[in-house]
């Protein structure tokens, strides 16, 4: 998309958000987060509307064959609203940066970091939620958050052995038993009306997930019996205390700020496009999440912070716990020689270190500025992007979002990192629900691309130069 259709775009959007939230602040009341989209969804109709009216017949620019067997990078072919990520800038929510976010958005009371609820309800809305807003909706999830005891009674029945991921897969599939857009659609409801159940089965998926997490953590890592939601907590304060965490405030903290990172990255990676494409055959939610976990779960998408991990640990164990540059350096370029890749490093979009890492670097150094696998973690900040310049390896030599996070959970003892990755899908799910709930509001239609096969491909250019 060029900067200036992107621009135009952007700033419609922003109008039509802009001009229902100046009618809705003359409210006595603070309308509920449904109150509030049934708002904005006839403006943002016309918005649309007004949008392919005017660049509908307009093209991106040419496909290009690599682009096909190339993973479809950089192809333009979705739209997303909750974010948009900028290869020189980074992720933006709705518009916002990550540290505009960290500075806008709500926080528990005696916290720093953004409750991730504010930052559902800014995927949904495009608005950042009063204080108000975000407490009520910290209430919500929290009474919708028991899962039916059959869910229970299947995640008790798998063995410790089966991948905490595929265990939350079948949790989250299962909770289809119960979908209200499932129901809704049986009984024929008006396509117009199609967002309704779907927001219901949104919610509720959210709100269920730390119970599932808390569940599966203690059936395969230990912790006894799973304590009870708080009603009057936060959804991150909640999920730390089913893990066994909630005594320790900063690991809350984290919590808070982890989930709100890892929520939305737009929609071509393979969790949230999988989400999308799965959600546009009008599956419900929790069948269309539960296919965004089975993505997730790749260890090409989900698992690359265990590996980041796993080869400081490696790093670690060879050179102690006071490694010269020289030393780390020389351990890099043993890494490169050996054929591997250097974990954490490089994005298939980004151009520069992912904001998602600089917010988490910044928590280290305030949290943990002495913790030796830490100081290890900027030993290879500033050597790794060097080597891999000098070697030509990557693009950007810069470190993503993994880069980092599998540190600060272990060091609050957080140290399975199997499990990692459903922290990640709980984290995950922010960005996927509000997509699928605007994408039942705008009447999006089944996902359906062309494809060519190789030999299509060498007749279609057999007399072209």
């Amino acid at each position: 998309m060029s900067s200036a259709l992107r621009s135009a775009v952007q700033q419609s959007r922003r109008t039509a958000f802009a001009q229902s939230a100046r009618f809705a602040s003359t409210s006595a009341k603070a309308p509920t987060l449904k109150e509030r989209l049934a708002d904005l969804i006839p403006a943002e109709i016309e918005n649309v509307k007004a949008t392919r009216a005017a660049h509908g017949k307009k093209s991106f620019g040419p496909v290009l064959v690599d682009q096909l067997y190339g993973g479809m990078r950089g192809l333009p072919a979705l739209i997303w609203d909750g974010s948009v990520l900028d290869a020189e800038e980074g992720i933006r929510f709705r518009g916002k940066t990550i540290p505009e976010c960290q500075e806008a958005l709500p926080k528990a009371p005696g916290g720093s970091e953004p409750l991730p609820e504010g930052l559902f309800w800014l995927l949904v809305t495009g608005e950042v939620p009063t204080q108000e807003q975000v407490n009520a909706l910290s209430k919500d999830w929290a009474a919708r958050s028991a899962i039916p005891s059959f869910v229970e009674e299947i995640l008790d029945r798998c063995p410790p052995t089966l991948h905490p991921m595929s265990q939350f897969s079948l949790a989250v599939t299962a909770l289809n038993h119960d979908s209200a857009f499932a129901k809704a659609y049986a009984q024929g409801i008006s396509k117009k009306d199609y967002w309704q159940p779907t927001y219901e089965d949104a919610m509720d998926l959210i709100a269920k997930l730390p119970n599932i997490a808390g569940r599966i953590f203690r059936n395969v890592y230990g912790g006894g019996k799973l304590p009870a939601i708080e009603a009057d907590k936060d959804y991150s304060y909640n999920l730390a205390k089913l893990l066994g965490f909630a005594d320790k405030p900063e690991f809350v903290e984290l919590l808070r700020l982890y989930i709100t990172i890892h929520s939305d990255h737009e929609g071509g990676n393979v969790s949230a496009h999988t989400g999308k494409l799965v959600g546009s055959a009008l599956s419900d939610p929790f069948l269309a999440f539960g296919a965004s976990l089975n993505g997730l779960a790749g260890p090409l998408h989900g698992l690359a912070n265990q590996e980041v991990l796993i080869w400081l640990r490696k790093m670690q164990s060879k050179l102690g716990e006071n490694p010269t540059d020289d030393d780390v350096r020389e351990y890099v370029w043993s890494t490169l020689k050996a054929g591997q890749v250097v974990p954490g490093y490089g994005h298939a979009v980004l151009r520069k270190t992912d904001p998602r890492y600089m917010a988490q670097r910044e928590f280290a150094q305030k949290h943990l500025p002495n913790d030796p696998m830490f100081k290890l973690v900027s030993q290879v900040y500033n050597v790794v992007p060097k080597v891999l310049l000098e070697a030509g390896k990557a693009k950007n030599p810069w470190p993503n979002v993994d880069a980092h996070s599998g540190v600060l959970l272990t060091h609050y003892g957080l140290d399975q990192m199997n499990f990692y990755t459903v922290l990640f899908g709980v984290s995950r799910a922010f960005g996927v629900a509000a997509q699928l709930i605007w994408d039942r509001a705008l009447g999006a239609p089944i996902e359906r691309p062309k494809s060519y096969s190789t030999a299509a491909i060498n007749q279609m250019f057999k007399d072209k130069q």
